[in-house]
């Protein structure tokens, strides 16, 4: 399985590390698929304890996060796996058809793992003794620009794997709901964060985040190429055009995005993603731009990986596993190659990789409008994304294209023939 796969990606006679960390990826995401009942529908769980540590939080018990379930989906496609990716695609379909509230096709950011009933997909909450009250996260029962666009890119990634049209249809009706309800025209125009906390009223979240324009320019430019319809090529000018102004070439970096008003940019604090996924994204984009690798050697490289934020206080997993797919892109395969080690060493004993070696690591950023601190943290805690990432770049696999195109040399050049 993992020569074939780095056969197919112009990676034969992978270096062991690298071969053995896409074959014990591959086997744990497809066990996790197995472990549920039935050949339905299901969403996985994002985290689990760490071996010997404290029981999960609360808002962690019963949650998966339609982000990491995404990216479990694609990488069962790297992996040769489209049935058990079939499987999440299908929780992802059946929760944007049918909401408890809802009926505009959007995802939530979580829901209950699990195999699901009929009906809504069940979101994941907590019951809390103290006050006999069950509790949902407000963040999870919200839904953010980005996290919609990657539940598309997991349904593309099936399409072209299956070629049944429902999973076209139904990434181009996740997109009817960031493009235009979240796009913003105030300039630079771009799609905004997306909506925080429970119905029927959630907040507007007004910032625009170069992450999210990144995964909104992915799809659409995809759905352009498999649907032919033009509305798709024009929206993704609009979603890169934002991405364009946020480079910073003083710096020779991306900006994260923009402030809550939608058109301050945030100078301060730099994203790993928002500093790689242009790379991957957009092919045919500046060359100018892969100085952000330099960036990001300068600003995020600690203990042989890499931090989420600049200055990092540890390693960020599937921060580490995306460089080495950049690098990969670029060109510079050698330089990844001893980032294969360090993410098999992330292994806990349940096959999933640790979010960090640390016991937690910052971001600099806030879960949602209500946080009063800078409070969204990775913890030492295995993790399905970082799993899911570490196969990704194991085999060469790029989410953002058609077939996981991974071209060398790129952006700058023209781009090759193989997909959108």
């Amino acid at each position: 399985m993992a020569s074939l796969l780095f056969v197919a990606h112009g990676a034969a006679g992978a270096e062991p590390p690298r071969a053995a960390l896409l074959a014990a990826g591959c086997k744990t995401l497809a066990e996790r698929v197995h472990a549920l009942p039935g050949s339905g529908p299901v969403f996985l769980g994002s985290y689990e304890p760490a071996p010997g540590g404290a029981a999960l939080a609360g808002a962690l018990t019963q949650a998966a996060f339609v982000y990491d379930n995404a990216l479990a989906s694609i990488a069962l496609i790297a992996c040769h796996r489209p049935g058990d990716a079939r499987r999440i695609a299908d929780a992802i379909l059946q929760a944007s058809r049918q909401d408890r509230h809802y009926r505009d096709a959007r995802v939530r950011n979580a829901y209950r793992a699990g195999a699901l009933p009929p009906g809504p997909a069940p979101l994941p909450g907590w019951w809390d003794t103290p006050s006999k009250r069950w509790f949902e996260d407000a963040y999870q029962a919200g839904t953010a620009t980005g996290n919609v666009a990657w539940a598309a890119l997991s349904l593309l990634a099936v399409y072209e794997a299956t070629r049944e049209r429902r999973y076209l249809d139904g990434a181009a009706a996740l997109m009817g709901w960031v493009d235009p309800g979240r796009l913003d025209a105030t300039a630079p125009a771009g799609y905004v964060g997306g909506e925080f906390g429970h119905e029927p009223q959630p907040l507007r979240q007004g910032w625009k985040s170069t992450e999210h324009n990144v995964d909104a320019y992915a799809v659409f430019r995809w759905l352009a190429a498999r649907t032919g319809d033009a509305r798709w090529h024009a929206v993704a000018g609009r979603a890169r055009r934002f991405v364009s102004a946020m480079w910073e070439p003083g710096d020779g970096r991306f900006l994260i995005g923009t402030r809550d008003d939608g058109h301050t940019p945030n100078t301060g604090p730099s994203a790993l993603d928002a500093s790689l996924w242009p790379l991957l994204a957009m092919p045919d984009a500046p060359a100018d731009w892969r100085r952000s690798l330099a960036w990001v050697e300068r600003a995020h490289r600690i203990d042989g990986g890499y931090g989420f934020n600049a200055h990092p206080d540890g390693v960020w997993t599937e921060g580490t596993a995306q460089a080495a797919l950049a690098l990969q892109a670029a060109g510079r395969s050698d330089d990844a190659r001893p980032l294969w080690a360090l993410l098999m060493s992330q292994r806990a004993p349940s096959g999933l990789l640790f979010a960090t070696p640390e016991p937690s690591i910052r971001t600099g950023l806030s879960i949602g409008p209500t946080s009063k601190t800078d409070d969204f943290r990775y913890f030492h805690l295995p993790h399905l994304s970082a799993t899911a990432w570490a196969v990704l770049a194991a085999a060469g696999w790029n989410p953002f294209r058609p077939g996981g195109c991974l071209a060398a040399g790129y952006p700058g050049d023209a781009a090759p023939a193989c997909g959108a």
